[in-house]
Order: C-alpha cells, then structure tokens, then sequence
C-alpha cells in the first residue's frame, strides 16, 4: 500500500521540482532589472528615469512573489516526503486530487481556502 501511495506522489514531486527549477532560472535571469537606478539627469532624461524606476519596483515585485512560490514548493515536497502531503494543514481533511494536479503546492482544501479568503 505505501508503495501505491509513493508512485503516487511521484507526478507531483517531478511537477514541483520542475516548477522551482523554472523560478530559480526566472530569478537568475532577473537579478539585473533590480539593479540600482541612476539618478543622473544628465545621463538619462527624467521619464527614462520614472520609466526605469518603475520597471524595478515591479521586477521587485515579481522577485517577492517568486519566493514565495518557492517557499510554498518547498513546504509541499517537505510535506511529501514527510508522509503528510495531500493533507490540509487548516482542518486536517484530504485535499482535492484535481486540486493537486492544478497546483501541487497548494496546503489548504477549498473549503478553508475560501473561508480564508472571506474574511
């Protein structure tokens, strides 16, 4: 039985390891547009200036939400390995297969998801 309930988990982990492998790629390649802004108006006119200003508070952005991602696949191949994935961490009942297959990262069942999100 735990070796049915192993190949099972199988998908989901190649799923997670190779959706963190995208972000760490995503995150290599976006380190330059968080660089500093240079302020010189000689150099580079003033909506330039907003416009590269602009382009790093959302690369910014984009770099926080990457890790959490990231923190969140993280937690889920924690949780397959420690037996307790599948498992909604709220209520303790079973996530939805077809909950899983669209986000294998996902910790809550639907219901405590909107109940969450409701408030």
């Amino acid at each position: 039985m735990e070796e049915a309930m192993e190949e099972d988990r199988e998908p989901y982990q190649a799923q997670l390891l190779s959706r963190r492998d995208e972000l760490l790629a995503d995150a290599a390649s976006a380190s330059e547009s968080q660089q500093a802004v240079e302020l010189d108006q000689t150099r580079v006119g003033r909506l330039s200036r907003m416009d590269a200003l602009q382009m790093q508070a959302m690369a910014k952005e984009s770099g926080l939400r990457r890790q959490q991602e990231l923190r969140r696949i993280d937690a889920a191949l924690v949780r397959l390995t420690d037996g307790s994935f599948g498992e909604c961490l709220v209520c303790g009942g079973q996530i939805a297969p077809q909950r899983l297959q669209w986000d294998p990262s996902v910790a809550t069942c639907i219901g405590c998801a909107s109940r969450a999100e409701s408030r």
